[in-house]
Formats: C-alpha cells, sequence, structure tokens
C-alpha cells in the first residue's frame, strides 16, 4: 500500500507538472536538443489544461476512497512523515483517508518544490544558458526573483507555517495530543521548521551518485549530465581544501554522502525528537 501511494503521488505530480505547464512560456523558447525543449508548446496544451487539473482531484479523492475501502482489509495504516513528526490515520475512517490523501499529495508537491528551490538557491551564479537551470528557474516563478538569504529560510517558514494551520485540524481529529498552552504550538512548529532541511538529502545524495556514475563511465554530452556536474562541485565546494583525491579517484562524494547519512539518520533526528518530546511535555 505504502509503494501505491507513492506511485499515486508521483502520478498526482506529473498531473500537476502538465496542468502548470501552460502557464510556463518561457520554456518553449528553449532548444528541442535540451530537457526542457522536449516540451510541447503552451497552445497546444490550453485545451486540455482543465482535464488535467480535474484528473489531479479524482486521484487524490478517489484514491481516498480506495484506501478507505482496502486499507482495513489489509491492516494498514498510513502515516504522513512532516519532517521530524510521523501523523498516523486510520484507513477504517473516511474522513481521515481523504484528509490523507490530499495532504498527502500536498506534502510530495512541498518536497518537489522544496527541491527546485535547493538548486536554485545553490545555482544562483549558473547562467541563463544552462537549459535545466533555467527550466528550475522557471518552474519557481516569483520564488526565483527571492534574494539567496530569502531562499535558503523558505523551508523552515513554510513547514513552520503548516504545522501551525494542521496542529489545529490533527488535534481535533484525535491524531495528535492536544496541547496545553499556545506557546507550545510555536515552538513545536520551530523545531519541525527545522526538521524540514532534511528533505534535502535525498536529492543531495542522489546527485552525488550519478556524479560518481557519470565521472567514471560516459553518458554522453547532455545537458543533465553537464548540470548535475556543476551543482555536485557546488555541494563538494566546502571539501576542496581537504586532499581527498588519490590519483583519479575523488573521496569527496563518498565523504559527503556518509556524513549526510550519519547526520540525518542518526544524529539529527535523535536531537531534534528529543527536543521536541520535550515541548510535547
Amino acid at each position: 500500500m505504502s509503494l501505491l501511494d507513492c506511485i499515486l503521488n508521483l502520478a498526482g505530480l506529473l498531473l500537476w507538472l502538465n496542468w502548470v505547464a501552460p502557464r510556463l512560456d518561457s520554456v518553449v523558447r528553449v532548444s528541442a536538443a535540451s530537457l526542457a525543449g522536449t516540451l510541447t508548446r503552451a497552445e497546444d496544451f490550453r485545451p486540455r489544461r482543465d482535464r488535467f487539473f480535474l484528473s489531479l482531484v479524482l486521484l487524490v479523492v478517489g484514491r481516498g476512497f480506495l484506501y478507505w475501502r482496502i486499507g482495513p482489509n489489509v491492516d494498514w495504516t498510513a502515516h504522513l512523515q512532516m519532517g521530524l513528526v510521523a501523523i498516523s490515520f486510520r484507513s477504517d475512517f473516511l474522513l481521515r483517508m481523504l484528509c490523507y490523501s490530499g495532504l498527502s499529495f500536498l506534502l510530495t508537491l512541498a518536497t518537489f518544490y522544496l527541491w527546485l528551490l535547493f538548486l536554485s538557491a545553490l545555482n544562483t551564479s549558473v547562467p541563463e544558458k544552462d537549459s535545466v537551470q533555467k527550466l528550475v528557474r522557471v518552474h519557481l516563478g516569483w520564488l526565483e526573483r527571492l534574494p539567496l538569504a530569502v531562499k535558503w529560510l523558505v523551508p523552515f517558514v513554510v513547514v513552520a507555517l503548516a504545522w501551525l494551520a494542521l496542529q489545529p485540524l490533527f488535534s481535533w481529529m484525535g491524531l495528535i495530543p492536544r496541547l496545553q498552552a499556545r506557546e507550545q504550538l510555536f515552538e513545536q512548529a520551530a523545531v519541525i521548521g527545522l526538521g524540514s532541511y532534511l528533505v534535502w538529502k535525498y536529492l543531495i545524495v542522489g546527485i552525488l551518485v550519478l556524479h560518481v556514475l557519470n565521472t567514471y563511465v560516459y553518458l554522453g554530452n547532455n545537458p543533465f549530465w553537464m548540470f548535475l556536474n556543476t551543482t555536485a562541485r557546488r555541494i563538494m565546494g566546502p571539501l576542496d581544501w581537504l586532499p581527498l583525491r588519490v590519483g583519479k579517484v575523488d573521496f569527496a562524494p563518498l565523504l559527503v554522502v556518509a556524513a549526510i547519512f550519519l547526520l540525518t539518520e542518526f544524529a539529527i533526528p535523535r536531537a531534534f525528537a528529543l527536543l521536541y518530546g520535550q515541548l510535547a511535555l
């Protein structure tokens, strides 16, 4: 069921991207030889735009009913991972399954845009001629025009505000304990907001793994690989002063991946979980 949920979230994301595609007029000016250039022109999508949004709504609502019907038969409990906090939804309640279905997709959508925001902030000096980076900037829209410092703060602000909005709903539905004081709500929002940066760990690890693969296996001169190598070098930039290259072998990607694994799987979650637990008392 969890795998099915993930697949349907990705399908919903594709429907969303097709729905917003007509508004990305600048994308159609990119050469067809690039990744962005393979997109269909905006005017060709316009008559079908409403269909994508309607299909997305039907997908989110329909799978809520599906989970409600088959979830109890397979003893499945849905979990919504909001950074450091996992909210459980029993599948034998229709309202909870509809709520979970909508929030699960919104979480997937937020993750996608936070990934784009990371690529935008990291590669802020990459020229406009880089077609992949241009596609990232086009999808971000007005977020791309934010100052660099503000971009790094967006995950914290967005997730903290989301918790402020959703915590009363979760409490009303009996999914989490009620708070004893209003101050706890803002303290929890701050801690959960700080944990939002963990969403970038999968993107960073994926970029570094593909960078290593492209370093030792020639995969062509595609703009995607050039963009990937540029992004990986910027991620490893703080380690340039360390002697991590032995001959033709560069150990910097391995060191970064190991550090991310240790920090995000052990040190940071335990520290924040302990802090969050203290706030919940």
